[in-house]
């Protein structure tokens, strides 16, 4: 059995490796159906690059559109005081400390990348 679902998580504040990596394969693996569920977290870093650079949140925005889920630590969003911003741009702000596990414990399912 194939896998079908990616869950990428990003936790560096490099912008540019925010956009040449995750966000850039992120946003045609659903067009060109190499996965047919794609889940990016935002954790730690990478909240605060999310919340103060424009590219980056309207790259968020084109890719919602497009069917891929973001999500955001919560514990990590609110020590930055960026919860709110985050949920207006889209990404939902939880545990992700589940999916994260799910994602590890089931890798039959789950393609798991890291940045």
């Amino acid at each position: 059995m194939q896998k079908e679902n990616l869950l990428i998580v990003i936790a560096t504040d490099d912008r540019d490796s925010i956009l040449k990596f995750p966000l850039l394969y992120g946003g045609v693996a659903l067009p060109r159906g190499y996965w047919k569920r794609v889940h990016i977290m935002f954790w730690g870093a990478s909240i605060q690059t999310l919340v103060s650079d424009e590219t980056v949140q309207q790259k968020v925005q084109t890719m919602l559109q497009e069917g891929v889920e973001f999500s955001s630590c919560i514990v990590c969003a609110n020590e930055y005081h960026a919860t709110q911003k985050l949920e207006a741009l889209g990404v939902v702000c939880n545990h992700t400390g589940e999916l994260l596990t799910t994602a590890l414990q089931n890798d039959r399912d789950w393609a798991l990348l890291t940045l």
